[in-house]
């Protein structure tokens, strides 16, 4: 029964507020309020910082709260009392990453936040310990190399307190971040799922909970408590899980009822735009809150990565240069350092600064795909496995660290591996052309023609980034001598560019009129072909050969031969093409229902 009464102290302080784990509704926005200023203080005093700062910001975005609306701090227990002293020697050696002595001062406290901070403080020693052991961020270390030894002595005692029920929220979280993190995945679910429960003002929870959920399915089978920070976790898991329509029109839903000033939802959102590749968009969206808050670092690595894409040198830098001044030993700064220098074609020292980022914190996702890529582009293919391998472990779902393995074994000339990495890699994102493209190429040189073509069709259904799709596919259809189809294709190809009015690589366009020139001279469709030739003519690679069609069919036509009259397809003619008179897709000639290979 002491255990028990125990565990009411920070239940008790986190549910004062009232509704605090009953209602999902966010019509009473001062309630909120008070709920998020207490739970800011709670996990403060925890050493708890990322998700007390998470709470005052979302805090902060929401109306001031009157004088007569301020909350007292909660009442200090008994237990709590007789360990202040402890506790406040403590935490300040805490603050101070003292962590072996702040266990040592707390040693046989009894109160809960004192008993948290024992345990949290014993948890960090073994992970700075591992750090320091961790010498070079790309040496030999497999999984479980290096390991917090503190972690067993630690479950053994959390589980035993566990059992009986004596955990609260907070102890319930660390709790399952150290099955976490010896790899007892289903176990770890259950207990932060009862965290959320029991304390379901503690964003911590939810985040790692959210660290844990592979797939959609597996988020319906979770009992999750009916509060309005479910909202906000299921934004976040639903932009993790790539399901970014959902998570945007959950993130809309809490800017509507009231969350509008929150610089964490303006950010979410812009990562969510940077998932679909939405550049523009999300460029629009991160310059706007690097306005609202300038000195802001968080997903700013994210913002250096779409200035990379777009090749905004001058843009990169100042940002780089920004966060320099404001913080030049943060992670999300080394990596923005790393993608100036990547940008530039120093791959060198862009690898230094991942390198740093990796010192920092070496479970940062960012750095370890980012630094696969510059060794990737140095032609270190055992690095860049390396570098991938770190990011895998951090995170299954970074679809980049799949496909840059799948990348890196095709240049080691491993189809096979290569098949199931950017398989992986395409079951993150199942609607990126990219990594359909990728599959396509790869069932090719296995001689899987039909699950090639499949895949190539599919890049092209789902809109192709690259313009390449319907390209690989008509020379698929070359090489299996369907010359009709792989005219149609070269037809919608020309189609598709010149619609949009995109700027593309002679090469392959050149590539299309020729052959359009030649299946229409075998087809004896004269002004077609003439037309094709006469495209040729304007490329190097096919103006001599386009020269010499236009001889033939003059010659052809003196001699009095006449256009067939089985026409295989109607090719319109570039310029002309309008909203009206764009021909509608004709290329199906596959059964393409099950496209997933």
């Amino acid at each position: 029964m002491a255990a028990n009464s125990s565990v009411v102290s920070v239940a008790a302080a986190a549910t004062a507020v009232p509704g605090v784990s009953t209602v999902a509704d966010f019509s009473d926005l001062q309630e909120i309020k008070k709920q998020l200023l207490l739970i800011a203080g709670l996990t403060r005093e925890r050493g708890l910082l990322h998700s007390s700062k998470w709470s005052a910001e979302l805090a902060f975005s929401l109306p001031a709260l009157p004088l007569s609306e301020l909350q007292p701090p909660p009442p200090l227990t008994e237990e709590d009392a007789q360990d202040v002293d402890a506790y406040t020697l403590a935490k300040a050696y805490f603050d101070v990453k003292e962590y072996d002595r702040a266990a040592h001062f707390l040693h046989g406290c009894n109160s809960k936040k004192a008993y948290f901070l024992y345990m949290y403080s014993r948890y960090l020693s073994g992970e700075k310990k591992k750090d320091d052991e961790t010498v070079d961020s790309l040496g030999p270390l497999e999984k479980g190399q290096v390991k917090n030894e503190a972690l067993r002595e630690l479950r053994v005692e959390l589980s035993r307190k566990h059992q009986a029920r004596g955990l609260d929220g907070f102890g319930l979280y660390l709790y399952g971040v150290v099955l976490r993190k010896l790899d007892l995945v289903k176990e770890a679910i259950d207990v932060f799922v009862e965290a959320t429960h029991v304390l379901p003002l503690h964003w911590g929870a939810w985040l790692e909970l959210c660290n844990l959920i592979t797939d959609k399915e597996m988020l319906k089978f979770l009992s999750l408590p009916d509060t309005w920070m479910k909202e906000f976790f299921l934004a976040h898991i639903y932009t993790e899980l790539q399901l970014i329509e959902e998570a945007l029109q959950k993130y809309q839903h809490l800017i509507d009822v009231g969350f509008s000033k929150s610089s964490y939802i303006v950010s979410q959102i812009a990562v969510a735009y940077h998932n679909i590749r939405d550049i523009d968009k999300a460029l629009s969206i991160f310059n706007e809150l690097r306005k609202q808050d300038p000195y802001r670092i968080e997903n700013m690595d994210t913002f250096s990565n779409l200035l990379y894409v777009r090749s905004m040198k001058s843009e990169l830098s100042y940002l780089a240069h920004n966060l320099c001044e404001i913080d030049k030993y943060r992670v999300e700064t080394c990596c923005v350092i790393g993608n100036y220098y990547s940008l530039r074609s120093q791959h060198e020292k862009a690898a230094l600064y991942f390198q740093r980022a990796l010192k920092l914190n070496p479970r940062y996702l960012g750095a370890w795909t980012l630094m696969g890529h510059e060794y990737m582009e140095m032609k270190n293919t055992s690095a860049a496995i390396q570098a991938y391998r770190h990011a895998i472990e951090v995170n299954k779902r970074d679809y980049r660290a799949w496909y840059g393995l799948g990348q890196t074994y095709e240049i080691l000339k491993m189809p096979f591996y290569c098949l199931y990495y950017y398989r992986r890699a395409h079951q993150l994102r199942p609607n990126d052309s990219r990594m359909l493209v990728a599959l396509g190429e790869c069932y090719e040189k296995l001689n899987q023609l039909v699950e090639a073509k499949k895949c190539y069709w599919r890049a092209y259904a789902v809109g192709d980034v690259e313009k390449m799709a319907l390209v690989k596919l008509a020379k698929l259809h070359e090489q299996l001598t369907e010359s009709e189809q792989a005219a149609q294709c070269y037809i919608k190809y020309i189609q598709d560019i010149y619609s949009c009015g995109e700027t593309v690589e002679h090469l392959e366009e050149s590539t299309a009129f020729r052959y359009l020139a030649q299946y229409y001279f075998k087809c004896k469709l004269w002004d077609e072909a003439s037309t094709c030739a006469q495209k040729c003519c304007a490329f190097n690679d096919t103006r001599e050969e386009g020269k010499a069609l236009l001889r033939q069919i003059l010659q052809l036509r003196n001699q009095g031969e006449t256009p067939t009259s089985d026409t295989p397809g109607t090719f319109f003619l570039p310029a002309s093409l309008s909203a009206n008179n764009t021909p509608t897709r004709r290329v199906s000639p596959l059964n393409l229902s099950s496209v997933t290979p």
